[in-house]
């Protein structure tokens, strides 16, 4: 399994390149997908991934199924997810006015959280897997990955823009959790 490179590492202070469009359906490409569905679901928290986390200079990000059941408000997220979506070369056509600030997280800066002023909606334009054009429109938790995922494409890692950076060790994330 490719390992999920950490803040430190160049690939992801770069911004990536776009896939050309008759590339996606290529083994190089499907393998980067895999590889990344695989790191991904590695992650018990994790519920998005791009390829610059596993060493692709690659404009494409994956989002969990299982954000379907959180944002459902499933007991088990977990449990029976949705396939997990693929977006390459993602474009954010358009986001809200109104923003939050919410706590986020990420694979590549383990262990710390902040929180990140975002807007509450966004919609993406991408290519899936098959190299079929489309748009997604996305409030709360999906509108918070596209812009965070589309950060990473760009270089931009969440610590860059939070605030109140706390790190939470495993042991404090499962006590917290069970509150």
């Amino acid at each position: 399994m490719k390992e999920i490179v950490q803040k430190n590492a160049a690939v992801l202070r770069q911004t990536a390149k776009e896939v050309p469009v008759k590339e996606i359906t290529t083994p190089r490409i499907q393998k980067i997908l895999a590889e990344m569905k695989e790191a991904l679901a590695s992650q018990d928290d994790g519920v998005a991934i791009a390829a610059p986390q596993i060493g692709y200079e690659q404009r494409i990000f994956v989002v969990s199924g299982k954000v379907i059941n959180l944002m459902k408000g499933a007991e088990n997220p977990s449990e029976n997810p949705p396939a997990d979506s693929v977006y390459i070369n993602p474009t954010i056509t358009k986001i809200s006015k109104e923003k939050n600030m919410t706590e986020e997280g990420c694979l590549s800066v383990r262990y710390l959280y902040g929180k990140v002023k975002r807007s509450t909606k966004a919609t993406v334009k991408a290519y899936d897997e098959n190299g079929k054009k489309f748009t997604k429109g996305g409030a709360g938790l999906l509108a918070q990955i596209f812009q965070h995922e589309v950060d990473h494409l760009n270089g931009i890692l969440f610590i860059d823009k939070a605030k109140s950076l706390e790190e939470i060790i495993p042991e404090k994330i499962e006590r917290r959790e069970t509150r």
